[in-house]
């Protein structure tokens, strides 16, 4: 599968522009992560991104998502199961353990990318100007994007291996980057 096959799955799948922009930042910060870990996968990285959340909308629950999208991306064939395992890994409730980089890369920017989102739409320059410290303040205050996982950042964090400061750093350039390039 190519990532332009990827983003065109995913739109089968996914009416929300919310939840395709949201898809779309994790695969930017998947691509940086595979610029750092695994630079000739890039593409796979940033298919996982695109395709993580793709049977959300449709299947909500716990019992239904990731594992309707993961089984479609079976029947197709054309998705390998390194992708698979994760995609079914950035599931916490699904029990599939993140033993590949690429698991943990995706566990541990899927929250984050979502709450540095959230920051931008609070802040007059969005994402132009935004600095770690700004995420971190933000982290702490509870009702602030009250629905994401702070637990799964530092569980994602504490995964990786990674600075927290670098983390949150290289999410932010990678969405900066992709705010440029597509302008979300």
């Amino acid at each position: 599968m190519t990532i332009d096959e990827a983003r065109q799955l995913m739109h089968e799948w996914t009416q929300s522009e919310a939840l395709r922009h949201h898809m779309e930042c994790v695969a930017a910060c998947m691509g940086a992560y595979a610029d750092k870990y695994e630079r000739a996968q890039r593409d796979r990285w940033i298919i996982a991104g695109l395709l993580h959340d793709m049977d959300y909308e449709r299947h909500p629950t716990k019992e239904e998502h990731p594992f309707t999208g993961v089984e479609h991306l079976r029947q197709r064939g054309d998705v390998d199961e390194e992708i698979i395992n994760a995609i079914l890994g950035h599931a916490e409730y699904s029990g599939v353990p993140r033993e590949t980089m690429m698991g943990k890369c995706l566990f541990a920017v899927d929250e984050l990318a979502g709450f540095i989102v959230a920051c931008c739409k609070v802040r007059p320059n969005g994402i132009a100007d935004l600095q770690p410290k700004s995420v971190k303040k933000k982290l702490k205050d509870k009702a602030f994007a009250a629905g994401v996982s702070r637990a799964d950042i530092n569980t994602g964090i504490t995964e990786l291996g990674v600075d927290a400061t670098e983390h949150l750093q290289a999410c932010i350039d990678a969405l900066r980057a992709e705010a440029e390039r597509r302008m979300l």
